[in-house]
């Protein structure tokens, strides 16, 4: 397995602070020499030698952080789809069950007040909560209430 870096620790990221740091050292210098200078024509070494390189520089400096960044992330993302393999497929759908595992079974038929749907009573949507009530017949068969798509109860089953 890898080991875990720490985004200070990644060269691009000290390259790009680095380049950062002189390119605003050269600005701040070319500023300085400028600022000394009456006349355009003097002006113009400084501009050339220190303020355009400094802000190349600059740009470069950010360039490389979020390459940096980018490539910090990546590894991340890759260490943890290494962990969501290693755990193994016991929450495949995402549902909170297996992909795989039978879908919920219980006889009672239970809806929340004010909800859409009828689930039954051992669906991770209502289980455990003490306003689900039970679901008159009625309602299930054509007062608005729709399955649960999660438990799937059938349509026949009484409750």
């Amino acid at each position: 397995m890898r080991t875990a870096r720490t985004p200070t620790g990644h060269p691009v990221l000290w390259a790009g602070w680095v380049a950062l740091a002189a390119g605003a050292m050269l600005c701040v210098l070319g500023w300085y020499g400028i600022s000394g200078e009456r006349h355009a024509e003097r002006q113009l070494p400084y501009l050339a030698s220190a303020t355009v390189p400094g802000a190349a520089l600059i740009v470069a400096g950010a360039v490389l952080l979020a390459q940096g960044r980018w490539a910090v992330a990546a590894a991340r993302v890759e260490e943890l789809y290494d962990l969501l393999v290693a755990a193994g497929p016991d929450d495949a759908d995402g549902r909170g069950r297996a992909a795989d595992a039978p879908p919920a079974v219980g006889g009672e038929m239970l809806m929340v007040p004010g909800g859409t749907l009828w689930h039954r009573a051992d669906c991770p949507l209502v289980a455990g909560r003490t306003e689900a009530v039970p679901v008159d017949a009625k309602l299930m068969a054509g007062g608005g209430l729709r399955p649960c798509p999660i438990c799937e109860p059938a349509e026949g089953t009484d409750g």
